[in-house]
């Protein structure tokens, strides 16, 4: 029992030296440990000025698609492949955030039923990423919003887009009202 208290006070002293040397607690993302915060710091570094955006960052690690484009049409959108341990770390992370009532986890389950699982990884290890860089850039730490919140979000952006694009084609939509039947 006492082993494994020393294990835990042992992973909370690193957790607050990592909070201490970043200046923010990188992880308090889904799916990112400890370890795997080790990993992608000693991989990428502390200086996000290297570069000039977030963009650049998911494109070095090879977190973004690869969307092969020739006459207008999409010939692969395939995730590049590389041997950058950070970025296996940030899939890894998406695979395991995957599972958890986040809203990044429902937004990669979303991807998922849509585009399948490893185009769902890669676009949550592309969505970690992101996060990552901005938390160490600006120092902002991670505000969980959860899945609900995401899914309520999800849900008004779908009903402004359907009602913008039934008033370009001149219809209007109407809240259904299920009918009362009064039985006498």
């Amino acid at each position: 029992m006492k082993a494994r208290s020393a294990q835990v006070r042992l992973e909370r002293q690193r957790q607050a030296h990592l909070a201490s040397v970043c200046g923010v607690d990188l992880t308090r993302l889904p799916g990112l440990s400890t370890l795997a915060v080790e990993t992608i710091i000693a991989e990428t570094g502390l200086d996000m000025n290297c570069w000039k955006s977030e963009k650049h960052f998911c494109s070095w690690l090879k977190v973004c698609p690869d969307n092969r484009i020739s006459g207008g049409k999409v010939l692969s959108s395939r995730a590049r492949k590389t041997k950058n341990r950070a970025a296996g770390m940030f899939r890894l992370a998406a695979q395991g955030a995957m599972q958890s009532k986040s809203a990044i986890g429902a937004f990669i389950r979303r991807i998922r039923a849509r585009l399948g699982a490893p185009t769902a990884i890669n676009a949550g290890a592309n969505k970690l990423t992101r996060l990552f860089y901005r938390m160490l850039k600006f120092g902002a730490a991670y505000v969980e919003q959860g899945q609900t919140y995401y899914e309520e979000r999800y849900k008004e952006r779908l009903l402004h887009n359907l009602t913008k694009r039934a008033k370009e084609l001149g219809f209007q939509l109407t809240p259904f009202q299920p009918a009362t039947v009064s039985v006498s």
